[in-house]
């Protein structure tokens, strides 16, 4: 039996109760075929075009963009559904409990088409609320750049870089790209920021080296008059992606590498650089990818040989899990880690100041923003691109910028 097989049954069977119990819900309250069967028909266009996308689309290709709308149109028809499901799953339960409850009582059981009828378009109306947001994040939110800006004191920074600002971008994923005014917005956002210094953590492509060549031109003109630096990520190796030979693999990957000094970036492969400024000096470390369940070619002492312990130093990592199990309580004492990786699963609630939650911080324990532990700082980035779900919902897309100061 194929390997396929099992999760096709186990997601088939899945999408059948959803569409079951959401049907119940639309059935209660019309009887307009064309209602019911329209709604019967979103859904199953959906899902049998994912599928037809997964099993037709040649796996050399990657994760192409067809893929990406494919997932996110299966997603606009599936996750309301939930909503829907545990809204009418519940009215099941509570009716199921009142008639067991009944059967041992003398009253009459009272009808309960009136309370149906309201649970059902309490479900719909929550249904809404994703199926609405998704559609926002689709068209819109994925281009909703948010600038966001710390300051961070520290004892032992050089007096030169006090007010020094750096500007952080990660996770372009230009294979996912579909809008160049867009782009261009968010690229003339960075400039506006004119930081002394842009640092891009990983991520610049999905799988091939080619997706960056509509992009090239936009991407080199961003400025900064002391560098622009970077690092690979996880996407950046072309590991997603079948290779007819392994030759055809490293050749991607060297041209992936190239693309770094072409948009006038300095491309750190487990190096360092020391920024200088008014006979004063900081360390710059950067890595190769390092992630748990992910490649691990980050060599951080490597990376820092030649580095002094009391360098003030700002690491650029692409993985945040490289600063919570080898960084963060380093004795070698790395001040400021930048990342990205997370993209805070470009889905999530976030009220500054007061409530934030995504998926991801089930996976990650630094998901988004910054954090603070041992006296060490990092930022995780949401990512200035967007990948697999070709939308951002309610985790926008971030250009960071973070001034340095003198405590």
């Amino acid at each position: 039996m194929p390997r396929w097989v099992i999760p096709v049954i186990i997601i088939s069977s899945l999408i059948i109760v959803l569409e079951i119990y959401a049907f119940q819900a639309i059935k209660t309250l019309t009887k307009n075929k064309l209602i019911k069967y329209g709604w019967l028909a979103f859904g199953a266009l959906a899902y049998l075009n994912f599928f037809y996308v997964i099993f037709s689309s040649d796996r050399t290709s990657g994760q192409t963009r067809q893929f990406q709308w494919a997932a996110g149109f299966m997603l606009l028809a599936l996750l309301p559904k939930l909503f829907i499901l545990i809204v009418m799953f519940g009215e099941d339960v509570f009716r199921y409990i009142q008639k067991g409850i009944s059967f041992f009582s003398s009253e009459t059981t009272q009808s309960v088409a009136g309370r149906r009828k309201f649970v059902s378009q309490l479900a719909l109306g929550l249904a809404a609320i994703p199926f609405a947001s998704m559609l926002y994040g689709i068209f819109k939110g994925k281009f909703n750049y948010k600038v966001l800006k710390y300051q961070l004191a520290f004892e032992d920074l050089p007096e030169a870089f006090d007010g020094f600002t750096i500007t952080q971008i990660t996770d372009i994923h230009s294979g996912s790209f579909d809008n160049k005014e867009k782009i261009q917005y968010g690229v003339d956002l960075i400039n506006e920021q004119n930081s002394d210094m842009i640092l891009f953590t990983g991520d610049i492509v999905n799988n091939f080296a080619k997706e960056m060549d509509p992009w090239i031109d936009m991407f080199s003109a961003l400025k900064a008059p002391m560098g622009k630096y970077s690092i690979l990520g996880n996407h950046d190796y072309g590991d997603y992606s079948q290779w007819e030979t392994e030759a055809d693999k490293k050749a991607n990957f060297d041209a992936i590498k190239d693309i770094h000094p072409k948009i006038g970036f300095d491309l750190l492969l487990n190096e360092h650089r020391y920024i200088e400024k008014d006979g004063e000096k900081i360390a710059l470390v950067g890595v190769e990818n390092w992630g748990k369940g992910f490649k691990k070619s980050g060599d951080l002492n490597k990376a820092s040989e030649g580095i002094q312990k009391e360098d003030f130093k700002v690491l650029m990592t692409h993985d945040p899990t490289h600063w919570d199990l080898k960084v963060k309580d380093n004795n070698f004492n790395y001040h400021l880690t930048l990342s990205g990786h997370t993209h805070g699963l470009q889905f999530g609630i976030e009220i500054p100041g007061f409530f934030r939650w995504s998926p991801s911080q089930y996976v990650y324990k630094q998901w988004a923003g910054l954090y603070k532990e041992f006296g060490r700082y990092i930022n995780v980035n949401r990512g200035f691109g967007y990948h697999a779900f070709p939308g951002r919902v309610g985790i926008w897309p971030e250009i960071t910028v973070i001034e340095l100061k003198k405590a």
